[in-house]
């Protein structure tokens, strides 16, 4: 394997397990037990420990420290000075038994002087923002800036734009029905009544809402920078109303994913089975109302997104 990289006469690595077209600069140090995948590109002044495991395609630009128990999957980017940490209560002299594992899932981003604490994971697609302090695990496609990092939107989404009014008028003359670029998704507008005592929005089941619900729930008082959701179900119809305040919806169906906002009591959207479902956004007021074809039932969960991208590439929900 060694002789298929190129290691530049000024580091020092002493694994053997370093892919071909992998190429490490000057002043790097890479411990024996480290595991480097093909074609990498690591930069200048770095170091990267024994339990370390690095797969194909990574670029680690300078001085990125990787400390035991970190592991990096294929096509990620690690911006200059980005820092790895492995304990969260570290003392001199006392190394404890194990360390929690961090994982950066493929094609994540890493911006300069990010700081990522130890047992998180940074999910696929994400981006870190340049010195970002990542205290918990990141949401695949998920973008985070800030100390401590929080969500700002999801890369690579579509915004829903409203639908057409069907003939020039009032509101109530727009479509019922908005068709989305994810699949089965859909936005329902709800017929609205208006007079001087104030303003109704109707939905009716199985006609303007497209099932009949089994169980309700509604998500009130939640931090704005929080974020709801992450999964899909394998049987479940959900129907979103935003009813009062705002919040926005993100829908994925493994290959597309789209942003929409929710933001009056008559906009609502139907999350079919098998669409990876987010929420985040909050309005300080929101409260979301949320119907559901079926009752409760941990097994009707999807809560890993790889799991999630395999069972729709296999096309069954079992």
């Amino acid at each position: 394997m060694r002789a298929a990289c190129v290691i530049h006469e000024l580091a020092e690595v002493k694994s053997v397990h370093v892919g071909p077209g992998t190429n490490i600069w000057q002043f790097c140090v890479v411990l024996q037990n480290a595991e480097i995948g093909d074609n990498c590109n690591i930069c200048s002044h770095c170091f990267i420990e024994n339990d370390v495991v690095i797969g194909n395609n990574v670029t680690i630009k300078n001085g990125v420290h990787i400390w035991d128990g970190v592991s990096i999957e294929d096509d990620v980017f690690i911006g200059p000075n980005v820092t790895f940490s492995n304990d969260l209560w570290p003392k001199s002299k006392q190394r404890p038994e194990s360390f929690d594992r961090t994982v950066v899932r493929k094609q994540a981003s890493i911006g300069a002087n990010a700081t990522i604490l130890p047992g998180v994971t940074i999910g696929q697609g994400a981006v870190v923002g340049a010195g970002a302090v990542v205290t918990r695990s990141v949401p695949p496609y998920a973008v985070v800036v800030g100390n401590p990092a929080r969500i700002i939107r999801y890369a690579k989404t579509d915004e829903a734009t409203p639908a057409p009014l069907a003939v020039p008028g009032p509101i109530e003359n727009r479509p019922a029905r908005q068709a989305v670029s994810v699949d089965g998704v859909s936005i329902h507008y709800l017929p609205v009544f208006r007079d001087i005592r104030g303003e109704i929005a109707v939905g009716e089941f199985e006609r303007s809402i497209p099932f009949s619900p089994l169980r309700y729930f509604i998500v009130y008082g939640v931090p704005s920078k929080e974020t709801r959701g992450e999964h899909a179900h394998r049987q479940c119809h959900q129907f979103l109303i935003c009813i009062r305040g705002s919040c926005a919806i993100v829908a994925d169906d493994a290959k597309r994913r789209i942003e929409i906002p929710l933001d009056s009591p008559d906009k609502g959207v139907h999350l079919p089975p098998m669409t990876w479902g987010i929420q985040y956004k909050y309005s300080s007021d929101a409260m979301l109302l949320v119907f559901a074809s079926h009752y409760y039932d941990p097994a009707d969960y999807i809560r890993d997104y790889s799991d999630f991208v395999r069972i729709r590439s296999q096309g069954t929900s079992k």
